[in-house]
This record gives C-alpha cells, structure tokens and sequence, in this order.
C-alpha cells in the first residue's frame, strides 16, 4: 500500500490547554487543525472525561470512565472548526476558573459509507495518521467490521452509544503479542479473546476487524461507536514493555519524541490507565513530567504520580509505582509522537 509522509505531525495530533470562563459559544483555538475527535477533561476537577467526534456529531459526547450511554447536550461541544472548537457552558468544559486539556486528532470529517464487512459502518478515516472513526449498528452474531484504514489496527476502543456497556479494548500488542482484551473505564488485566466476548480471536485484516456477540461490542440494535489506531512509523507507537521497579526505570522507544502516551498494566495486578502528555509538566515542559490523569476515573490531575522522562526517541520512567514500572510486570502503551528521530518533525509512515 502506498502512503503519504507525514510532513508535520501536528497536523494531525495536538494537545490543547485552556482555563475555563463559563461564557456560552467559547471558541477554543490553537488545535492548528479541524479535529475530528476531541477527548476533554478537567485538570483541577472530579468531573468526567468526555469524548466527542463528527461522526456522531459534535453534540454528543461518552464518558470514558464510566458505562453510561450517549449524552447529548449542546452545552458543550457545539462545534468542530478550523483551528479547533466552540464550546458552552458546561462545567466539563467551561466550568469558571477549572483548567482543562483536549487530546485532538484529525479523521476525515462526518464519514461515508463503508461495506468491507458483514456490517456495514460509516467511517471517518485519515491513513495517512492511521486513525479512524467507526459506527455501526449491532447484530448480536459474529461478525467483520470496516475500518477503512488499509492496514491492520493495533488497538481497537469500543463503546455502545445506545446501553450503559463498559469500553472493551482490542490490545493486540499486549500478551507477549498474543493480545488480549481491557476495558477503557476499569483497572483490570487482559482478558481473552472469545466468540461470546467483545472480540473473537481473528486478527484484524486490512480492511475489517471482527467483534463478538457481547453486549458491549455487538448488542442486537445498538448503536456502537470503535475507534481504530494503526500503527505509523514517526508517528504512532502500540506495543509491550516491562517494569524493572527502579528510579532508573524501563526505557521505551518508539523511534520518535511523544506528545502523548497512555499506559496500563496488563498482567497480574490491577493498574490505572495513565494518561501524559508534553504540554501538561511539572517542570515548564522539561523532564521529568510527573502531571497525570486516569481515564478509567473522574479524579482531577495528580501531580506527583507517574514520572516519566519523555526523550528524543521514546520515554523513560523515573520512579516504581505499579501503575507503570513494577518489577517484571507486563504493561501494554499507546503514543502519539511530536518529532521522528533525526529529523526536524518530518517522518515517514509505516504502510
């Protein structure tokens, strides 16, 4: 399959930061893109996590700590822009004097139809970032999903729009490569693959994933909402790695500076999913960054947690604690990179 370099991967990924003032139709700028899936949350406040994307619209929003169903309410995402996006006056995004940070990545708009599988799906893609966004209708049988990236997802999330369900997560790498599957809203270890769980064992193809009978995947009559990552080389990391328990922790390279890594435990042991990012620090924008949230709860930034050096070519950790580095545990990462190794911010992509 051909690709088209990434020249900036700004462009594409942006993390934005903002302080809340409560005022209605608040336009948020700086995204440097139209994003096509923002992921909000509060810094200084126990409120939710919020995701919004244009394929669902962008007054409609899910919480990824939590099971709920579909939110609507244009108090706050109204709209996607240029540069970034107009909000309201709910406190989840605009609560008066709260700070608060967007993950943002660039799709391709509202979507279009898609008949790869034996359901068919609307999906928003960009194969140039390998990201995309994915709805579709359940059937309550085992079957293939398109996912219009060209090559196979690392790691597929999951929600029902329509059912409280929990988030199940595709983890491919994770395992020893085996993969298994988390839930983006809880703090347990992989599970296995199944007919009857959210992903049967068949690995995802270039064209379509493949979800199981479970409610929360595959719920006869819901509406379901999967994004899909596919890794890209200077880019986009998925993969493994182990603790060592130590201050002069596991390095992790991913070829590449992050922007933004989000790690979880995946074997013995419960853990967090620990979300940093460069533009959140404890130290200016300088190592080591210990500013982290959780998706799986609503807790408002902690900051003296999970340190974690991110470097040229990949990231460190810098202390012990079992959310991310404990002695000979097994934990599974996504990041989203800021400049490839040996280049002025100019990679090349996988394909």
């Amino acid at each position: 399959m051909a690709y088209t370099p990434i020249n900036k991967s700004s462009d594409y990924f942006n993390t934005l930061l903002w302080t809340g003032n409560g005022v209605d139709n608040r336009s948020i700028t700086g995204v440097g893109f139209q994003p096509d899936w923002t992921w909000i949350k509060s810094r200084s406040n126990t409120d939710y996590h919020m995701i919004a994307d244009a394929v669902r619209g962008d007054n409609k929003q899910v919480k990824t700590n939590s099971t709920d169903d579909q939110d609507s309410d244009t108090n706050k995402i109204k709209s996607f822009n240029s540069d970034g996006f107009t909000i309201g006056t709910g406190t989840v995004v605009n609560r008066s004097g709260a700070t608060f940070v967007s993950w943002n990545l660039k799709a391709n708009g509202a979507g279009s139809a898609n008949t790869a599988g034996s359901i068919n799906s609307t999906v928003s893609v960009n194969t140039t970032s390998g990201f995309s966004i994915v709805k579709y209708t359940g059937n309550a049988t085992v079957s293939t999903i398109g996912h219009g990236l060209g090559v196979a997802p690392k790691m597929i999330i999951t929600k029902n729009l329509s059912r409280s369900e929990a988030w199940p997560v595709d983890c491919r790498q994770g395992n020893d490569g085996a993969g298994g599957i988390m839930y983006l809203n809880e703090t347990g270890t992989l599970g296995a693959y199944g007919n009857g769980n959210p992903y049967p064992s068949t690995a995802p193809t270039n064209l379509v994933y493949s979800v199981g009978t479970a409610g929360n995947t595959n719920y006869s009559g819901s509406n379901l909402i999967a994004y899909c990552f596919a890794e890209k080389t200077g880019f986009s990391k998925f993969g493994q790695y182990s603790g060592n328990s130590s201050n002069n922790g596991t390095f992790v390279y991913t070829g590449f500076k992050p922007a933004l890594i989000i790690f979880k435990r995946a074997d013995t042991g419960t853990g967090n999913w620990v979300m940093q990012d460069n533009k959140r620090s404890s130290s200016g924008g300088f190592n080591q960054n210990q500013y982290t949230l959780y998706s799986n709860t609503s807790t408002d930034e902690i900051t003296d947690e999970s340190a974690v050096d991110f470097l040229s070519n990949g990231f460190k950790f810098r202390n012990a604690i079992t959310d991310n580095n404990a002695n000979g545990s097994k934990y599974i990462y996504m990041a989203f990179g800021q400049s490839l190794v040996g280049t002025n911010n100019i990679p090349n992509n996988a394909f």
